[in-house]
């Protein structure tokens, strides 16, 4: 891993997250549960550690732990403008807001490029966008 790799606490569906969205930009998914772990902090077959690696977005994730909050994302969005081409950015908006709510569709700006955003169905909040 290099660079900022975003990881995401889930209220217990974090293996439905990480599928998902391994689905979505392919890669290469390892999930752990708290069994595997050998955690008491969370039920035995939730996840307590999860990975998404060596597709074009890289990120983790779990099963929040007894006690710990999961994610709630309010004033940011995770950002994949200009990540890759405009079928792929296209591709990946439409997957992700499955399920999910679109805020602001993907779309033309007044100054040439495109981009929208939208909470997936598991409540993270993403920006996506290509230019021209």
């Amino acid at each position: 891993m290099s660079g900022l790799v975003p990881y995401l606490l889930f209220p217990g569906d974090a293996a439905d997250a990480l599928q998902q969205y391994a689905a979505v930009f392919g890669g290469e998914l390892h999930m752990f549960t708290y069994a595997q772990s050998g955690r008491a902090d969370g039920p035995e077959d939730a996840i307590a550690h999860g990975m998404l690696l060596g597709g074009p977005v890289e990120l983790a994730g779990a099963d929040a732990a007894t006690g710990d909050d999961s994610v709630s994302m309010s004033g940011m969005f995770l950002s994949l403008l200009g990540t890759a081409d405009a079928e792929t950015l296209t591709g990946w908006f439409d997957a992700l807001s499955e399920g999910g709510t679109v805020i602001d569709p993907l779309q033309k700006r007044p100054w040439g490029d495109h981009d929208g955003t939208l909470v997936d169905r598991h409540g993270v909040r993403w920006l996506i966008g290509y230019q021209g």
